[in-house]
């Protein structure tokens, strides 16, 4: 059986696709307007059979996401952070974290972020965000909710620890000694050095040339 291509392409030309976004579920729907036939052979036009086509597509919102997580610490956490009784102020370098602690299952989040997403996937600043917790064995006991800027993530997760430990003092004034003999309640002062005047960064000398 012959086919003929300028039939195809007559057939193919006269298609007409209409595209359409649903608000609710954020599917994309085509569907076709009109049922034109397409003939496979130019001497078969009594046996026409009309084409449909349609695609429908899911697409995930993450600003979805966040926003039904802004809604949960602003439900859980009435009056913001402050007001809280069980909270905590954590530094580190350059960066700033205020901690609240609630009762729950163990769900970290930060900046209204799932504390996974945040710190990137990364297996250290995730241990140091639940370091306090898992040595009081209370890692599936607290919700933790963390609101930090400034510094960067690694900073920042280190702020987050000291601040969850302080807000565990608040909970208890017993949970200090076994704490502190983890070093969890000490500041980290440490910061980056400033550069001097003359040398490459804080102590990095410029290569000695004797002639």
């Amino acid at each position: 059986m012959s086919v003929s291509i300028s039939s195809l392409a007559s057939s193919l030309s006269s298609l007409s696709f209409s595209s359409q976004i649903s608000q609710k579920p954020n599917t994309l729907s085509f569907s076709r307007s009109k049922s034109p036939s397409l003939s496979l052979s130019p001497h078969s036009n009594s046996n026409k059979q009309p084409l449909t086509l349609r695609v429908t597509a899911t697409v995930a919102s993450p600003e979805a996401t966040s926003t039904d997580l802004k809604k949960l610490v602003k439900s859980r956490l009435p009056g913001g952070f402050a007001a809280q009784p069980v909270h905590g102020t954590g530094r580190r370098k350059c960066a700033i974290a205020r901690v609240v602690l609630q009762e729950g299952t163990g769900k970290v989040i930060i900046n209204y972020r799932d504390a996974k997403e945040y710190l990137q996937g990364n297996p250290l600043w995730l241990q140091y965000v639940k370091v306090p917790l898992v040595t009081l064995g209370y890692e599936s006991s607290y919700d933790v909710f963390v609101k930090a800027h400034g510094g960067g993530l690694s900073g920042q997760a280190q702020a987050i620890s000291l601040g969850v430990a302080r807000a565990l003092l608040k909970v208890s004034q017993n949970h200090r000694i076994p704490l502190k003999r983890q070093g969890l309640l000490t500041r980290d002062s440490r910061v980056v050095e400033r550069k001097k005047v003359g040398l490459k960064k804080a102590r990095k000398a410029p290569q000695f040339s004797k002639r």
